[in-house]
This record gives structure tokens, C-alpha cells and sequence, in this order.
């Protein structure tokens, strides 16, 4: 049994990546997505498989967002501000908008997957 658990890590569950909370006016604008380095994402609370571009797009990001959350950034909402994202991560806490000022482009690149992934994964439709 011991060669199963150091092998394959037997009865661990993989790291979550990130999870992030998506919010806006309309219903299906508010999300939780949750990303786990297992290969499954959780919309709400129900897990769906995740394909390998997906998942390896999501480590990149977690990869690339790590510093930026280590500094806990929050960017206000900018005027006509749509939808706000908080992402929360084992390194810290981002939190931003759709029309902050200077948003890095890895905040738009998660906007951008938590968008891919709640419509073409998990089937919400804004």
C-alpha cells in the first residue's frame, strides 16, 4: 500500500488551482468556478471534466497570477463596470473589474477562461 500512496498518491486530492467569483447585474453573470489541477472544474458547485488545454491554460495562469496575488491587488470598478471578479488563490486574493484602469493582461486572460469555461464546460450562458 505504501507504493500506491508514494506512486500515485493514493486517497490525495489534487490542488485546487484557483477559484474565482464572478458577479454582474444579470443572473447567470454571478459565478463561482473552482479549478482543480485534477482535471475538473466546479461551476456552482457541480464538477465537469476539464480537457488538457484547458487545464494546462489554467495553470499557466495560476502560474502567472501567483506574484500579482501575493501583493493581495485590488483594482476599483471603472465607470460601466459589467462584471467583477475576485480570485482567490493559495499564494493571495485579486480582486477587479471589467473596466478597471490598468488591468494587467493576465486579469484578462482569466476573464477570458472563466468565460470559456462557464459557457462551453459547464453550459451557463450569459
Amino acid at each position: 500500500m505504501a507504493v500506491c500512496a508514494v506512486a500515485a498518491g493514493c486517497g490525495t486530492a489534487p490542488p485546487d488551482l484557483f477559484v474565482v467569483e464572478r458577479s454582474g447585474a444579470d443572473r447567470n453573470a454571478n459565478l463561482e468556478l473552482l479549478v482543480s489541477d485534477g482535471g475538473t472544474v466546479r461551476c456552482d458547485g457541480e464538477e465537469h471534466p476539464l480537457d488538457d488545454e484547458r487545464l494546462l491554460t489554467a495553470r499557466r495562469l495560476e502560474r502567472a497570477l501567483a506574484p500579482q496575488a501575493e501583493l493581495s491587488i485590488a483594482l476599483p470598478p471603472g465607470p460601466g463596470t459589467v462584471l467583477s471578479y475576485r480570485v482567490q488563490m493559495e499564494s493571495g486574493t485579486l480582486v477587479f473589474s471589467d473596466r478597471s484602469a490598468g488591468v494587467p493582461q493576465t486579469f484578462q486572460e482569466l476573464a477570458a477562461f472563466t468565460t470559456d469555461v462557464a459557457e462551453r464546460v459547464c453550459g451557463i450562458e450569459r
